[in-house]
């Protein structure tokens, strides 16, 4: 009788923890709720609040919240949005591309919606790439490109998303849509620096697998877009991205992969082993501990500081594309970024030999346990690096920070 009255008091307790847990839950929402509307309707609007709403834990909470920051965020006066054209771009250079890419995106539509309605935003979506490719004909569409703005398309509708897809492929993705893969294969040069700074032995471990970064392409033009199957993670990325420096979906990037240091060091040491593996994003990844760890790893080791170390990558670093004769079985499973692909095998350096890294001293550095082990609020984080992101505006004169 006594273990039948322990075991019910048992359960009772954990009934009663977890209707704490979910009340907690629920208050603290409906605190952010109230935050975010009272920066909203401040005069001026508190933007700098915004964003760090958009980078907390939780980001903006639903698509009601979104469609009402996001244009804050990127600086679109939603209320005063150009007229939709009504002119035909189906003749366009990019509409067959265009048109092949949109016919492959069923997987970004939610399950379960009508093939009538996603046939139609399948028809909305080619317009608003055609018409933002018109009104700026410096921008070049690459493979990819759909996957960012259908997410709009389905978070704020066909006028608003022309909008701010508009601004953003003018400002954050700008350097993805060069007629060249040359500042697109830059950024993705801040990829194996910052995992040098956090985890050398990681780092060095990919240096000799001979991977190089193209593994990562496709979520880095993306917003990882195409990679990710659940909606709630690809919407929760994207409250963080706009809300922080451009560089920042390197970062999280690298995240990713020091979060999977030892599925990594497992594999075989070669290219095809671990491009194979980091090719796949697990879909259970804990995305607010990322973040935060992102966000951490940004206040730690700013782009400035790693912007030469970036540089001296690219000259230093070999990679066995081109000598890797089934580098394109693997490289594959990117599909949608199989143009800057193409563009990037062009601009590979020669094969050369390069000094073998484990002669190289390493030590254990304390700052992987003190980024990788970081369990405090994002708080500070969140602070510095939108504090980042308003310093970098007036840099490059972009008026997206007001």
């Amino acid at each position: 009788m006594a273990c039948r009255s322990a075991q019910g008091g048992g359960l009772t307790s954990s009934r009663w923890n977890g209707d704490t847990e979910k009340a907690d839950f629920n208050a603290k929402r409906k605190k952010k709720v109230a935050e975010i509307h009272q920066a909203l309707n401040s005069d001026p609007t508190d933007v700098a609040a915004l964003r760090r709403m958009a980078i907390s834990e939780g980001g903006l909470l639903t698509d009601e919240i979104r469609q009402k920051v996001w244009p804050k965020l990127l600086d679109v006066d939603a209320n005063d949005l150009p007229p939709m054209s009504e002119k035909n771009l189906r003749q366009s250079k990019d509409y067959q591309q265009v048109l092949l890419d949109v016919r492959r995106s069923l997987r970004r539509f939610p399950p379960g919606m009508p093939e009538e309605q996603r046939a139609g935003l399948q028809e909305e979506l080619i317009d608003i790439i055609l018409l933002i490719l018109e009104r700026n004909p410096q921008l070049h569409y690459y493979q990819g490109y759909h996957d960012i703005v259908v997410t709009f398309l389905l978070v704020v509708g066909k006028r608003l998303a022309t909008s701010l897809v508009e601004k953003l492929s003018t400002h954050h993705l700008r350097d993805f849509m060069d007629p060249t893969m040359d500042n697109t294969k830059h950024i993705l040069n801040y990829l194996m620096p910052i995992i040098d700074q956090v985890n050398p032995e990681l780092h060095d471990f990919m240096q000799r697998a001979e991977v190089g970064t193209i593994f990562a392409l496709s979520w880095l033009i993306t917003w990882f877009g195409h990679v990710l199957s659940d909606f709630r993670h690809v919407v929760r990325l994207y409250d963080f991205f706009l809300a922080c420096h451009p560089l920042m979906p390197i970062y999280f990037a690298a995240v990713i992969v020091l979060y999977r240091e030892q599925e990594v060091q497992d594999c075989d040491c070669d290219m095809a082993s671990v491009h194979h593996l980091l090719s796949q994003i697990p879909q259970d990844l804990p995305y607010e501990t990322l973040i935060s760890r992102a966000g951490d790893l940004f206040v730690q080791f700013p782009s400035s500081k790693l912007a030469e170390k970036a540089a001296a990558h690219q000259q230093t670093v070999k990679t066995a594309a081109s000598t890797f004769k089934d580098f394109e079985l693997a490289s594959a499973q990117q599909r949608p970024d199989m143009v800057l692909r193409q563009r990037f095998r062009g601009l590979l350096p020669p094969e050369e030999r390069t000094k073998d890294v484990l002669t190289k001293p390493r030590t254990n550095r304390f700052v992987k346990l003190a980024v990788m082990g970081l369990t405090v609020a994002l708080g500070a984080a969140a602070l510095a690096v939108v504090k980042s992101a308003l310093e970098w505006a007036p840099k490059f004169h972009l008026q997206l920070f007001p």
